[in-house]
């Protein structure tokens, strides 16, 4: 079972779920654009910790609980909605609160912040539990590490293009990244039903 086509799925799996990290780096870079490469790597971590873990408690799940998951699969769009328009409900407010003319002030991304982040994006990950579920626990425990690997690399990325565009726009990159965080709730949410 441990191919070519093991690693190319898992790879391609991991890409898949590492999109809406993707898509939380940027905006994460984009509000912080001075932010250094040891909290960047750390970010980075977090969230392929979240992605590779997610799928090992689905993973999990099937093997031991699977009858009390299946009614959780129906709250993660719920979760992810909430979580995601919180966090970017309240970069808009701080954004947008501040007096006319005045600069805006671009704040740290907090760990309690970032752990909510984690969270909201990969949340959905616990479903691909469902598919890696004919692995043996070797093989999952290999399929989420290679997802998280992607993820690091791919979030690692996502933040250095927020902090670049983030250093351009100043003043409208909480916004920006309020809107982000905001859209992708509503496309996991959206996208789950259809």
């Amino acid at each position: 079972m441990l191919n070519f086509t093991f690693f190319f799925n898992n790879i391609l799996l991991g890409v898949g779920l590492a999109m809406d990290a993707f898509s939380v780096s940027l905006a994460n870079g984009l509000n912080e654009p001075q932010m250094k490469k040891s909290k960047i790597t750390g970010v980075a971590g977090l969230f392929a910790l979240f992605q590779g873990l997610m799928p090992l408690i689905g993973w999990i799940c099937v093997h031991t609980i699977v009858q009390y998951f299946s009614w959780f699969e129906k709250l993660i769009p719920w979760i992810a909605l909430i979580l995601l328009c919180y966090i970017g409900g309240k970069m808009l407010y701080d954004s947008i609160k501040n007096k006319e003319g005045e600069e805006a002030e671009l704040k740290s991304v907090g760990i309690a912040a970032l752990l909510v982040q984690g969270i909201a994006t990969s949340i959905d990950a616990l479903s691909v539990g469902f598919t890696i579920a004919d692995y043996s626990l070797s093989l999952a425990v290999l399929a989420v590490l290679i997802i998280a690997i992607v993820t690091f690399f791919i979030c690692f990325a996502g933040i250095l293009i927020g902090k670049k565009f983030g250093t351009k726009l100043a003043g409208k990159a909480g916004v920006l990244g309020g809107v982000i965080l905001i859209f992708i709730g509503l496309e996991i949410f959206i996208t789950s039903w259809f």
